[in-house]
């Protein structure tokens, strides 16, 4: 199991958002590469940024901040990068600075066909992002719900090739209020490749949920507000999931 921090960018500066509301930001650390540090220093295996500013404007705001980030952790873990990327050259110019998986989100429901080029062209590295709403997908920085159900888009993303699919619950995230275990388990069991939770990370029942589930295909869980306000300590929750992996090998 991958608990994955999260590092949410806005304006340069780690943030976390309520339901994805901009005016609802809470400035965590103005050093988001320090903040890259932390978490590796705790244990992280990966690292989740995401370019709020770039989410809604539709291209790339942050990338001072995110090559930063790279430049200080990107040799040791993994990095996967979500927020405004609506182009070929923008995923291109991302892997070259060190990134190791894009993800696409309105894009990919958008334009459907960018998403296949995409992972044509650069096969392992695209990890597709579904936000939702009571099993509806929503677009545009969360502003905007679709029609289509999470299970049906994902499926056909699955066949064009992405590396994995990251469910976020979207009346959950940032609200500390529990991962909605069973609409993400449902996407898991209707797919062959890895789902990743996302939205609502309360504490360490959630991690201990998440563990009962794995093998399922739930891969792993961005870690967000929990382990920026203390709800959940990431050390500890790392030592939790290492003790569960070894007592099954």
């Amino acid at each position: 199991m991958l608990l994955i921090p999260a590092i949410d960018l806005k304006n340069g500066q780690c943030v976390r958002l309520e339901q994805g509301e901009m005016q609802a930001a809470t400035v965590f650390s103005t050093e988001p590469a320090v903040m890259a540090r932390h978490w590796v220093s705790q244990g992280a295996k990966r690292l989740h940024l995401v370019d709020l500013n770039g989410a809604f404007a539709g291209r790339p705001e942050n990338e001072p901040a995110i090559r930063a980030i790279l430049r200080e952790v990107g040799e040791d873990i993994p990095v996967q990068l979500g927020g405004g990327i609506r182009d070929l050259e923008t995923i291109e110019r991302y892997l070259d600075d060190g990134l190791s998986y894009v993800i696409i989100g309105t894009a990919a429901v958008k334009n459907p066909g960018f998403l296949k080029e995409a992972c044509s062209a650069f096969g392992g590295h695209i990890i597709v992002g579904l936000d939702a709403r009571d099993g509806k997908v929503a677009t545009d920085g969360w502003s905007k719900l679709t029609g289509h159900e999470v299970v049906d888009l994902a499926r056909k993303f699955e066949d064009y090739g992405v590396e994995s699919v990251i469910y976020t619950d979207i009346g959950r995230d940032g609200m500390l209020t529990g991962l909605n275990i069973d609409a993400t388990v449902r996407l898991a069991e209707a797919l062959t490749i890895p789902v990743i939770a996302s939205g609502g990370l309360a504490g360490m029942t959630d991690i201990d949920r998440l563990l009962e589930v794995e093998s399922s295909g739930v891969e792993g869980v961005i870690c967000g507000r929990a382990i920026y306000t203390g709800a959940l300590n990431f050390h500890a929750a790392q030592t939790r999931v290492a003790a569960a992996t070894a007592a099954d090998s």
